[in-house]
């Protein structure tokens, strides 16, 4: 168990001991409040490539006839 003031003053050195597989509690005064332990089965997020789409296509009506009574705001797109 290290102290956060430890913790801070020797992060590269903890963070190498937890890559070497051991798990280092951190605590507050005499009080645990985390554990430093290795990352693995983090799956990879799947990104969009560039120009890829990711939305469905909108579909586009040429039809411009207004609906509605004396009044209503008409939006086009």
């Amino acid at each position: 168990m290290h102290t956060v003031h430890y913790a801070k003053t020797h992060l590269s050195k903890l963070l190498e001991q937890v890559e070497d597989g051991k798990e280092i509690v951190l605590a507050r005064g005499r009080k645990p409040i985390a554990r430093l332990i290795a990352c693995t089965g983090t799956e990879k997020i799947s990104r969009p490539k560039i120009g890829e789409t990711t939305s469905k296509a909108l579909k586009i009506k040429e039809k411009r006839e207004v609906a509605g009574r004396v009044g209503d705001t008409v939006v086009y797109f």
